[in-house]
Formats: structure tokens, sequence, C-alpha cells
């Protein structure tokens, strides 16, 4: 009689198969009917590709916190996430306004996240650490932002942005000129990322740009302390510590 294989059988019979024309008798194995599947590699979920595509829009990437001068308290990365999870309408206000400012080019000036920073003086003044523009206010910051793009940023390097707009409340607060250009959002303090560029060196090359391109961006330039200087599109100017345009380092020589 005939003897029946098992299943098991025949699958370890088919193992091994009689070695091909070489006429060397090797056994060579065949893919086994019990061989196990491929390990897969997990994929990111829809709603991950998602988020970390809007933090990209954001600019919250892996140098996130390398590119802050830490000027800002209460006002890092961190705090901006933290934040904007406390608000679904800022998240839907500021996907628009990302929209808004790549259309005209202008949306990796500097990390979009740093353009809803408020005031350093938020704190004090009981106010919020960020907030976003009203958008009837989106296209004030587009011309300050090509002034940056072209003249600032070659001339210092990438820069952070410190404040960009303020509320009537919290500017007065924060004892801003009247009529300061931040209200409108014209206006940005900015400070070099690169550690290593001096304030001699910062106002020398950016009081150059200033002078060579500001008159075409309508761009206004003032100093504080330190490293922080501020430039808007709201008018072509320059001033010092008493508000003048006499005492404007670009004039004076003085750092």
């Amino acid at each position: 009689m005939l003897r029946l294989f098992s299943a098991a059988a025949l699958a370890a019979s088919l193992a091994f198969a009689p070695a091909t024309s070489s006429g060397l008798g090797v056994r060579t194995p065949l893919a086994s009917a019990a061989a196990q599947p491929l390990a897969t590699v997990a994929q990111p979920t829809r709603p991950a590709l998602q988020a970390a595509a809007f933090d990209a829009q954001l600019g919250l990437d892996a140098r996130a916190d390398a590119r802050i001068s830490g000027l800002a308290e209460g006002q890092s990365p961190a705090d901006f996430r933290q934040w904007l999870r406390g608000s679904a309408e800022a998240r839907t206000e500021l996907g628009r306004f990302h929209d808004y400012l790549a259309a005209r080019n202008v949306n990796s000036v500097v990390p979009l996240w740093q353009l809803v920073r408020t005031s350093s003086s938020w704190r004090e003044c009981g106010a919020q650490p960020f907030e976003a523009p009203p958008e009837d206010k989106w296209d004030h910051i587009v011309r300050t932002l090509e002034f940056v793009r072209d003249d600032i940023v070659p001339a210092v390097g990438e820069v952070e942005a410190l404040s960009a707009y303020r509320n009537e409340a919290l500017n007065r607060c924060s004892d801003g000129a009247p009529a300061s250009a931040h209200r409108h959002f014209f206006a940005l303090d900015l400070t070099p990322v690169n550690k290593a560029v001096e304030r001699t060196a910062m106002i020398r090359s950016v009081c150059a740009a200033h002078a060579r391109d500001g008159a075409r961006y309508e761009a206004g330039l003032g100093f504080y302390t330190g490293r922080r200087f501020h430039v808007d599109s709201s008018g072509y100017r320059k001033w010092g510590p008493n508000g003048k345009g006499a005492t404007s380092p670009c004039v004076s020589g003085q750092a």
C-alpha cells in the first residue's frame, strides 16, 4: 500500500529540491510554505502627518530651540505649543496666515511662530505671550519681511523675531510709543541668531543695508541695547535714544 503523507510531512519534503544541472548533488532550499511574512515598518498616521506638516509651516522644526536667543522669556517654542493647544481658533487663524505669507513668498523669512510673539513685557502687563495679528493688518508686515529677507539677513545672517504685533493696551503698558508701528503690525524687533555677531558689527551692517535700500521699502530703523533692533515699513527714517534721527547710531557712529 501506498503510505499517505501528512500535510506537514509534505511541506517538509518540499523544503529541498534536487540539485541543478551543475551535477554537484547539493540540495538547495526552496521557499518554505511556513515562511514568516516580512516585518513591516509602521507608517505614521494621517493625524501625525498633518501635525508634522503644520509644525513645519509654523517653523517648529528640529532647529527651533537652537534658533532662539533666550531674550523673549516665556515665549519659547514649548511655550508657543502650550498656548496653541488652548486655542483651536488660533490654529485655524495661523494656518490661514501661513498661506497668506506663502502666496507672497515671505513665509520663511523668520519662523512663523515668532511672528505672533507680543512683547517682552507681556507678563508684567498681564497680557498673552502670543497673539495672532488681526487679518486686516496682515498686509502691513509683508514689506517689512521683504526688507528683512532682501537686506537684513544678507547683512547679519538669520534673525529671530522677538516682538511683532502688539494690541493698544499692551503697547501702552510696554512703554511703546503712542504711534508705535507694532500696533498695526508693521514692525518687528529682531536679533541675529548667530551670537558671534557683536553689537558694533551688527549696527554697521544694518545701517549700511538701511542706507542702501531702506527708502525703497519705506523702512524705519532703531536700535535698543545689546543686539536688539527694530525694523518696520511705515516710513523711511531712523532714530536714536531720544527718538531723533541725529542720535541714530547710523549717524552718530556711537554703538
